[in-house]
């Protein structure tokens, strides 16, 4: 590892200076995915945190290291696998070419090797893909040069993930709130939703309340990825 320190978030805060827009006090973050759906809805919840401002979504890591040139963001957030080229290797391209945009990783992989890798790479954050969104806005906060900010979630074994989310205990669904549950999951917003289903939006926002009172959950986002996690709805490849 190089001498990029390593501190699980809530036992060793990272000092330093905050990864903000200092202009205007804002957060500002570029979002790095191939899962389009999980790209637009985490930019749709970030936009909602206060000094937060989601300034675009890339579904390729080339993509992503031309936007981050151009937008020169606070923070980016970068998935580790993708096609044609990895997070890890598009990471090092950001830092190389806007050293003051920090980055940080969202993936699957819950060996600690990866952090090790990902510090290597220039990030300065890891973070579960599969965590809630409020570990994830307090890690976004919390990140800083110089160390790597590792959330609380990040090494639960597969059995704490289970855990979270138990295959056995599916919620029953209305056939509507499936089918609500379904848009989501493609990253439709409610008002798309609602246009395609015929009905309110209103009613449409009233079956989102209901899904996550059922799911247990508090956005739409960690209602989607529950969701993926119990097989009521599949994981959108769509780039």
């Amino acid at each position: 590892m190089n001498d990029t320190s390593v501190a699980t978030h809530g036992f060793s805060m990272a000092t330093g200076t905050p990864a903000a827009d200092t202009a205007a006090d804002v957060t500002t973050i570029l979002i790095v995915d191939d899962h389009r759906s999980f790209a637009d809805l985490l930019s749709a919840a970030l936009d909602t945190v206060p000094g937060m401002r989601c300034v675009g979504t890339a579904s390729a890591a080339a993509e992503g290291v031309a936007k981050a040139a151009a937008l020169r963001p606070s923070i980016v957030v970068m998935d580790i696998q993708m096609p044609r080229q990895d997070g890890l290797q598009a990471t090092r391209q950001i830092r190389e070419a806007v050293p003051e945009t920090l980055v940080a990783v969202v993936t699957a992989h819950r060996d600690p090797d990866w952090v090790s890798r990902a510090a290597q790479a220039g990030a300065s954050a890891f973070i579960p893909k599969d965590g809630s969104l409020a570990e994830m806005i307090d890690v976004l906060r919390n990140v800083r040069a110089g160390k790597m900010l590792v959330a609380p979630g990040a090494f639960r074994a597969a059995s704490s993930v289970s855990a979270d989310f138990p295959a056995t205990n599916a919620p029953s669904l209305t056939q509507r709130e499936l089918d609500v549950l379904t848009y989501l999951g493609q990253g439709m917003p409610a008002k798309g939703i609602a246009k395609v289903l015929g009905i309110t939006l209103h009613t449409c926002r009233g079956y989102i309340k209901s899904l996550h009172q059922k799911l247990g959950v508090s956005s739409q986002l960690e209602a989607v990825i529950k969701a993926q996690h119990l097989g009521l709805i599949g994981s959108s490849e769509e780039a």
